[in-house]
């Protein structure tokens, strides 16, 4: 017998986001890219993680468009880069967002690093008026420590919905996940399979060979134990399908003692300017 198929109504929320979603960075060829967004979709993600940087916003944007998906049943985040945080610039930039992604709003805009041309008096001024003015449905931030997300919180009127952060079993973020819990902020992971080093961790080997799963579903069933959004990045249709059925996997409590037990750490995401450099 088949197994039946998973749809959006098996994602699990966190305050309303799936807390499974397509990542698309580095996925900078348009054709591909909407390509892979409109193949989640129309499988049943509805969370489209993009930003400014990664340069496919058109081609995000297109594939919501070519999906056989409403709108509005896309929860779809994009960031402000580093260079665009000054008041004028967040503006600016999240309206030529918004005209490229092809929506008249986005339901989570995040600082993507508190970084360069960040000011939090007068980046979160800017955050704030394009919430009021209901461009932006959340405000998220993105690489911040405890101390960051403590300023954040401090000078954003509206609530701080979300840090996004790497996040995997390899960089387990324990510290930032309780000063998230503790302000309300959801936890969204991002690079959640550690670009690709799961698969060369024992634990998750041996865990993925008792359940007859991919150390990819693993990871990402570990992070769902703990309440993390992930948004794993996946071009083909196998990967991106691979991921999706990560949603069938139950870890018991001792596949979940066990990676929590996991003492190695490996960052992979480590520019000179990140705010712990």
């Amino acid at each position: 017998m088949s197994k039946q198929s998973l749809t959006d109504a098996d994602v699990p929320r966190a305050n309303g986001m799936p807390m499974l979603g397509l990542g698309t960075w580095q996925n900078d060829d348009p054709d591909d890219c909407a390509k892979a967004v409109e193949t989640a979709l129309n499988m049943g993600y509805r969370h489209i993680d993009t930003a400014q940087i990664y340069g496919n916003e058109e081609a995000v944007g297109r594939g919501i468009e070519n999906a056989d998906v409403d709108r509005e049943d896309v929860f779809l985040a994009t960031k402000v880069w580093i260079d665009y945080l000054s008041y004028d610039d967040v503006k600016t930039t999240t309206e030529e967002s918004l005209k490229k992604l092809g929506v008249s709003s986005v339901d989570l805009l995040y600082i993507h690093w508190p970084a360069r041309e960040y000011d939090p008096e007068e980046t979160f001024r800017a955050f704030n008026e394009l919430y009021e003015e209901g461009k932006i449905d959340r405000i998220g931030v993105s690489n911040f420590r405890p101390e960051d997300l403590d300023t954040a919180v401090e000078y954003s009127e509206a609530p701080v919905f979300a840090n996004q952060v790497e996040c995997h079993p390899l960089l387990q973020q324990e510290d930032l996940r309780e000063a998230c819990e503790k302000h309300g902020v959801e936890v969204v992971a991002y690079s959640p399979l550690a670009r690709g080093q799961v698969f060369e961790v024992p634990e998750l080997n041996e865990i993925a060979d008792k359940h007859d799963v991919s150390e990819a579903q693993v990871s990402l069933a570990w992070l769902r134990e703990k309440g993390v959004t992930a948004i794993p990045k996946a071009t083909s249709e196998d990967h991106i399908s691979d991921n999706w059925e990560s949603l069938r996997v139950e870890l018991d409590d001792e596949d979940v003692d066990r990676i929590d037990g996991i003492e190695r750490t490996d960052r992979r995401v480590d520019p000179d300017f990140a705010p712990w450099n």
